[in-house]
Protein backbone atom coordinates (compact mmCIF):
# COMPACT_ATOMS: atom_id res chain seq x y z
CA UNK A 1 0.00 0.00 0.00
CA UNK A 2 1.25 3.91 -0.55
CA UNK A 3 2.53 5.48 2.30
CA UNK A 4 -0.37 8.14 2.70
CA UNK A 5 1.80 10.94 3.09
CA UNK A 6 2.76 10.34 -0.69
CA UNK A 7 -0.90 10.94 -2.06
CA UNK A 8 -0.96 14.50 -0.71
CA UNK A 9 -0.96 15.76 -4.03
CA UNK A 10 -4.15 13.68 -4.78
CA UNK A 11 -6.01 14.35 -1.89
CA UNK A 12 -6.80 17.57 -2.71
CA UNK A 13 -9.60 20.59 -3.02
CA UNK A 14 -11.19 22.48 -6.41
CA UNK A 15 -9.89 25.80 -7.51
CA UNK A 16 -12.45 27.75 -6.05
CA UNK A 17 -11.87 26.30 -2.73
CA UNK A 18 -15.00 24.22 -2.22
CA UNK A 19 -13.81 21.18 0.10
CA UNK A 20 -14.85 18.08 -2.16
CA UNK A 21 -15.01 14.88 0.47
CA UNK A 22 -12.39 12.26 -0.03
CA UNK A 23 -12.81 8.78 0.81
CA UNK A 24 -11.84 5.56 -0.04
CA UNK A 25 -14.20 2.34 -1.31
CA UNK A 26 -13.77 -1.48 -1.38
CA UNK A 27 -14.78 -2.50 -4.92
CA UNK A 28 -13.56 -6.01 -6.84
CA UNK A 29 -10.90 -7.02 -4.49
CA UNK A 30 -8.98 -3.79 -4.48
CA UNK A 31 -9.62 0.03 -2.68
CA UNK A 32 -9.89 3.21 -4.83
CA UNK A 33 -10.10 6.95 -3.97
CA UNK A 34 -12.87 8.58 -4.72
CA UNK A 35 -13.89 12.50 -4.52
CA UNK A 36 -17.70 13.44 -4.01
CA UNK A 37 -19.13 16.41 -4.12
CA UNK A 38 -23.34 17.08 -4.16
CA UNK A 39 -26.23 14.74 -3.35
CA UNK A 40 -28.82 13.46 -5.93
CA UNK A 41 -28.70 11.10 -9.21
CA UNK A 42 -24.93 9.35 -9.20
CA UNK A 43 -22.70 10.38 -12.17
CA UNK A 44 -19.63 8.88 -11.79
CA UNK A 45 -16.60 9.94 -13.63
CA UNK A 46 -13.58 8.07 -14.45
CA UNK A 47 -10.41 10.10 -15.71
CA UNK A 48 -7.68 8.98 -18.77
CA UNK A 49 -4.47 9.38 -18.99
CA UNK A 50 -1.72 10.86 -17.79
CA UNK A 51 -4.30 12.28 -15.65
CA UNK A 52 -6.30 11.36 -12.42
CA UNK A 53 -9.39 12.27 -10.52
CA UNK A 54 -9.20 16.56 -10.59
CA UNK A 55 -9.20 16.58 -14.15
CA UNK A 56 -12.80 16.49 -13.37
CA UNK A 57 -12.58 19.07 -11.00
CA UNK A 58 -15.04 21.76 -13.32
CA UNK A 59 -17.45 19.23 -13.87
CA UNK A 60 -17.88 17.96 -10.14
CA UNK A 61 -18.87 21.49 -9.26
CA UNK A 62 -21.18 21.74 -12.20
CA UNK A 63 -22.94 18.31 -11.87
CA UNK A 64 -23.36 19.11 -7.87
CA UNK A 65 -25.01 22.47 -8.72
CA UNK A 66 -27.34 20.97 -10.94
CA UNK A 67 -28.89 18.59 -8.72
CA UNK A 68 -26.22 14.98 -8.77
CA UNK A 69 -24.15 13.34 -6.82
CA UNK A 70 -20.89 13.73 -8.54
CA UNK A 71 -18.03 11.38 -7.85
CA UNK A 72 -14.99 11.13 -9.60
CA UNK A 73 -12.74 8.12 -9.23
CA UNK A 74 -9.52 7.18 -9.50
CA UNK A 75 -8.83 3.82 -11.61
CA UNK A 76 -6.76 1.15 -10.10
CA UNK A 77 -3.09 2.03 -9.89
CA UNK A 78 -3.70 5.47 -10.32
CA UNK A 79 -4.11 8.66 -7.99
CA UNK A 80 -4.99 7.09 -4.53
CA UNK A 81 -6.03 4.18 -5.37
CA UNK A 82 -4.46 0.50 -5.10
CA UNK A 83 -1.35 -0.16 -6.92
CA UNK A 84 -2.34 -3.91 -7.33
CA UNK A 85 0.07 -6.13 -9.25
CA UNK A 86 -2.54 -7.10 -11.91
CA UNK A 87 -6.16 -6.66 -13.04
CA UNK A 88 -4.90 -3.48 -15.48
CA UNK A 89 -7.36 -5.55 -18.51
CA UNK A 90 -10.37 -3.19 -19.70
CA UNK A 91 -12.62 -6.15 -18.25
CA UNK A 92 -11.56 -6.34 -14.99
CA UNK A 93 -11.04 -2.42 -14.60
CA UNK A 94 -14.75 -2.01 -16.01
CA UNK A 95 -15.70 -4.24 -12.98
CA UNK A 96 -13.77 -1.84 -10.55
CA UNK A 97 -16.24 0.72 -12.09
CA UNK A 98 -19.45 -0.95 -11.87
CA UNK A 99 -17.98 -2.44 -8.57
CA UNK A 100 -17.59 0.88 -7.08
CA UNK A 101 -21.23 1.97 -7.75
CA UNK A 102 -22.34 -0.57 -6.09
CA UNK A 103 -19.97 0.26 -3.33
CA UNK A 104 -21.54 3.61 -3.28
CA UNK A 105 -24.73 2.49 -2.42
CA UNK A 106 -26.66 2.90 -5.92
CA UNK A 107 -28.60 1.05 -8.19
CA UNK A 108 -26.92 2.51 -11.19
CA UNK A 109 -25.08 5.59 -12.28
CA UNK A 110 -24.50 8.02 -15.22
CA UNK A 111 -21.17 7.20 -16.42
CA UNK A 112 -19.04 9.74 -17.49
CA UNK A 113 -15.46 8.82 -18.73
CA UNK A 114 -12.86 10.57 -21.02
CA UNK A 115 -10.24 8.54 -23.03
CA UNK A 116 -9.11 5.52 -20.90
CA UNK A 117 -12.05 6.28 -18.77
CA UNK A 118 -13.90 6.71 -21.66
CA UNK A 119 -12.90 3.03 -22.82
CA UNK A 120 -14.26 1.64 -19.45
CA UNK A 121 -16.92 3.41 -19.45
CA UNK A 122 -18.12 1.71 -22.64
CA UNK A 123 -17.20 -1.71 -21.83
CA UNK A 124 -18.79 -1.12 -18.47
CA UNK A 125 -22.03 -0.16 -20.08
CA UNK A 126 -22.19 -3.37 -22.63
CA UNK A 127 -20.75 -5.94 -19.38
CA UNK A 128 -23.06 -4.43 -16.82
CA UNK A 129 -26.10 -2.78 -18.61
CA UNK A 130 -28.37 -2.82 -15.23
CA UNK A 131 -25.93 -1.17 -13.33
CA UNK A 132 -25.79 1.95 -16.00
CA UNK A 133 -28.79 4.30 -16.79
CA UNK A 134 -26.59 6.79 -19.09
CA UNK A 135 -23.28 6.90 -20.79
CA UNK A 136 -21.28 9.91 -21.71
CA UNK A 137 -17.45 9.30 -23.23
CA UNK A 138 -15.08 12.11 -24.71
CA UNK A 139 -12.29 11.49 -26.80
CA UNK A 140 -12.35 7.71 -27.09
CA UNK A 141 -13.94 5.73 -30.26
CA UNK A 142 -16.08 2.60 -29.13
CA UNK A 143 -13.24 0.06 -28.37
CA UNK A 144 -14.62 -2.30 -31.60
CA UNK A 145 -13.90 1.00 -33.84
CA UNK A 146 -10.60 2.06 -31.42
CA UNK A 147 -8.99 -1.35 -32.87
CA UNK A 148 -10.03 -1.10 -36.33
CA UNK A 149 -8.74 2.32 -36.52
CA UNK A 150 -5.41 0.97 -34.77
CA UNK A 151 -5.08 -2.07 -37.40
CA UNK A 152 -6.36 -0.09 -40.70
CA UNK A 153 -5.70 3.25 -40.32
CA UNK A 154 -2.60 4.50 -40.58
CA UNK A 155 -3.10 7.95 -39.77
CA UNK A 156 -4.44 6.53 -35.97
CA UNK A 157 -1.79 4.48 -35.70
CA UNK A 158 0.66 7.25 -36.00
CA UNK A 159 -1.38 9.33 -33.94
CA UNK A 160 -1.35 6.42 -31.29
CA UNK A 161 2.36 6.26 -31.00
CA UNK A 162 2.82 6.88 -27.55
CA UNK A 163 0.25 3.44 -27.47
CA UNK A 164 3.02 1.69 -29.08
CA UNK A 165 5.95 3.31 -27.13
CA UNK A 166 4.74 1.89 -24.25
CA UNK A 167 5.36 -1.28 -25.22
CA UNK A 168 8.63 -1.35 -23.96
CA UNK A 169 9.91 -2.51 -20.35
CA UNK A 170 10.57 -0.08 -17.95
CA UNK A 171 11.98 2.65 -19.98
CA UNK A 172 8.46 4.64 -20.74
CA UNK A 173 7.86 4.44 -16.34
CA UNK A 174 11.16 6.11 -16.10
CA UNK A 175 10.66 8.35 -19.06
CA UNK A 176 7.28 9.43 -17.14
CA UNK A 177 8.82 10.55 -14.23
CA UNK A 178 11.92 12.34 -15.16
CA UNK A 179 12.43 15.70 -14.15
CA UNK A 180 9.27 15.59 -12.30
CA UNK A 181 7.18 14.47 -14.63
CA UNK A 182 8.18 16.55 -17.12
CA UNK A 183 6.87 14.24 -20.03
CA UNK A 184 3.72 14.22 -18.47
CA UNK A 185 3.32 18.14 -18.86
CA UNK A 186 4.56 17.90 -22.54
CA UNK A 187 1.76 15.70 -23.34
CA UNK A 188 -1.20 17.13 -21.82
CA UNK A 189 0.26 20.65 -23.50
CA UNK A 190 1.01 18.50 -26.88
CA UNK A 191 -2.45 17.22 -26.87
CA UNK A 192 -4.78 20.34 -25.87
CA UNK A 193 -6.04 22.64 -28.45
CA UNK A 194 -5.08 26.60 -28.73
CA UNK A 195 -6.66 26.43 -25.19
CA UNK A 196 -3.33 25.34 -23.07
CA UNK A 197 -3.77 24.39 -19.60
CA UNK A 198 -2.77 26.33 -16.78
CA UNK A 199 0.81 25.65 -15.81
CA UNK A 200 -0.48 24.87 -12.09
CA UNK A 201 -2.83 21.89 -13.33
CA UNK A 202 -0.11 20.65 -15.43
CA UNK A 203 2.14 20.83 -12.05
CA UNK A 204 -0.57 19.25 -10.22
CA UNK A 205 -0.72 16.03 -13.25
CA UNK A 206 3.17 15.62 -13.20
CA UNK A 207 3.47 15.25 -9.19
CA UNK A 208 0.72 12.45 -9.33
CA UNK A 209 2.37 10.89 -11.74
CA UNK A 210 5.72 10.49 -9.64
CA UNK A 211 3.81 8.96 -6.97
CA UNK A 212 5.61 5.61 -6.50
CA UNK A 213 4.66 2.73 -9.03
CA UNK A 214 2.28 5.00 -10.69
CA UNK A 215 3.32 5.20 -13.87
CA UNK A 216 4.11 1.51 -14.07
CA UNK A 217 0.47 0.88 -13.63
CA UNK A 218 -0.93 3.82 -15.74
CA UNK A 219 0.66 2.37 -18.57
CA UNK A 220 -0.20 -1.57 -17.99
CA UNK A 221 -3.97 -1.14 -19.48
CA UNK A 222 -2.04 -0.01 -23.04
CA UNK A 223 -0.13 -2.52 -22.79
CA UNK A 224 -2.69 -5.06 -22.36
CA UNK A 225 -4.90 -3.10 -25.34
CA UNK A 226 -1.98 -3.92 -27.85
CA UNK A 227 -0.38 -6.93 -26.77
CA UNK A 228 -4.03 -8.88 -26.80
CA UNK A 229 -5.16 -7.84 -30.45
CA UNK A 230 -4.03 -11.49 -31.74
CA UNK A 231 -4.22 -13.25 -28.10
CA UNK A 232 -7.31 -15.48 -27.44
CA UNK A 233 -7.98 -13.48 -24.32
CA UNK A 234 -8.30 -10.21 -26.41
CA UNK A 235 -10.10 -11.86 -29.37
CA UNK A 236 -12.98 -12.92 -26.46
CA UNK A 237 -12.68 -9.37 -25.31
CA UNK A 238 -13.72 -7.72 -28.46
CA UNK A 239 -16.30 -10.27 -29.94
CA UNK A 240 -18.33 -9.46 -26.55
CA UNK A 241 -18.20 -5.85 -27.40
CA UNK A 242 -20.00 -6.44 -29.77
CA UNK A 243 -23.11 -6.39 -27.58
CA UNK A 244 -25.09 -3.07 -28.39
CA UNK A 245 -25.20 -0.39 -25.86
CA UNK A 246 -28.54 0.00 -24.78
CA UNK A 247 -28.54 3.18 -23.06
CA UNK A 248 -28.94 6.67 -23.91
CA UNK A 249 -25.19 7.62 -25.06
CA UNK A 250 -23.25 11.27 -25.36
CA UNK A 251 -20.57 11.52 -27.39
CA UNK A 252 -18.22 14.46 -27.25
CA UNK A 253 -15.11 15.28 -29.30
CA UNK A 254 -12.71 17.83 -30.02
CA UNK A 255 -12.00 18.49 -33.47
CA UNK A 256 -8.58 19.16 -32.91
CA UNK A 257 -7.99 15.81 -31.03
CA UNK A 258 -4.71 14.78 -32.11
CA UNK A 259 -4.65 10.96 -29.86
CA UNK A 260 -7.62 10.02 -31.30
CA UNK A 261 -8.82 11.15 -34.69
CA UNK A 262 -12.41 12.48 -35.06
CA UNK A 263 -13.01 9.90 -38.31
CA UNK A 264 -11.71 6.86 -35.71
CA UNK A 265 -14.62 8.10 -33.04
CA UNK A 266 -17.16 9.06 -35.19
CA UNK A 267 -19.61 6.01 -36.39
CA UNK A 268 -19.21 4.28 -32.67
CA UNK A 269 -22.90 4.96 -32.61
CA UNK A 270 -23.28 2.12 -34.66
CA UNK A 271 -22.54 0.21 -31.46
CA UNK A 272 -25.74 1.95 -29.78
CA UNK A 273 -29.32 0.94 -29.93
CA UNK A 274 -30.48 3.60 -28.11
CA UNK A 275 -30.87 7.25 -28.49
CA UNK A 276 -27.06 8.31 -29.71
CA UNK A 277 -25.76 12.11 -29.44
CA UNK A 278 -22.66 13.10 -31.36
CA UNK A 279 -21.05 16.76 -30.24
CA UNK A 280 -18.31 18.16 -32.06
CA UNK A 281 -16.42 20.98 -29.90
CA UNK A 282 -14.88 23.32 -32.69
CA UNK A 283 -11.25 24.15 -31.58
CA UNK A 284 -10.48 21.85 -28.95
CA UNK A 285 -8.25 19.24 -28.67
CA UNK A 286 -7.80 15.83 -25.98
CA UNK A 287 -9.65 17.05 -23.23
CA UNK A 288 -12.15 19.74 -24.29
CA UNK A 289 -13.55 19.13 -20.56
CA UNK A 290 -10.97 21.20 -19.20
CA UNK A 291 -10.19 23.21 -22.40
CA UNK A 292 -13.43 24.44 -22.59
CA UNK A 293 -14.82 23.28 -18.97
CA UNK A 294 -17.89 26.26 -18.96
CA UNK A 295 -19.25 24.39 -22.66
CA UNK A 296 -18.52 20.89 -21.61
CA UNK A 297 -20.28 20.98 -18.46
CA UNK A 298 -23.70 23.06 -20.35
CA UNK A 299 -23.40 20.24 -22.64
CA UNK A 300 -23.18 17.41 -20.24
CA UNK A 301 -25.55 18.57 -17.35
CA UNK A 302 -28.16 19.76 -20.51
CA UNK A 303 -28.32 16.10 -21.70
CA UNK A 304 -28.48 14.52 -18.28
CA UNK A 305 -31.34 16.79 -16.96
CA UNK A 306 -33.28 15.88 -20.93
CA UNK A 307 -35.96 13.18 -20.32
CA UNK A 308 -35.70 11.93 -23.85
CA UNK A 309 -32.51 12.44 -25.61
CA UNK A 310 -32.68 12.76 -29.30
CA UNK A 311 -30.82 10.22 -31.75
Amino acid sequence: MTDPAALSPVRIDLPDGRQVTHRDVSANGARFHIAELGDGPLVLLLHGFPQFWWTWRHQLAALADAGYRAVAMDLRGVGGSDRTPRGYDPANLALDVTGVIRSLGEPDAALVGHDLGGYLAWTAAAMRPKLVRRLAVASMPHPRRWRAAMLRDARQTAASSYVWGFQRPWLPERQLTADGGALVGRLIRDWSGPRLPEDAAVETYQRAMCIPSTAHCAIEPYRWLVRSLARPDGVQFYRRMKRPVRVPTLHLHGSLDPVARTRSAAGSGEFVEAPYRWRLFDGLGHFPHEEDPAAFSTELVNWLKDPEPDR
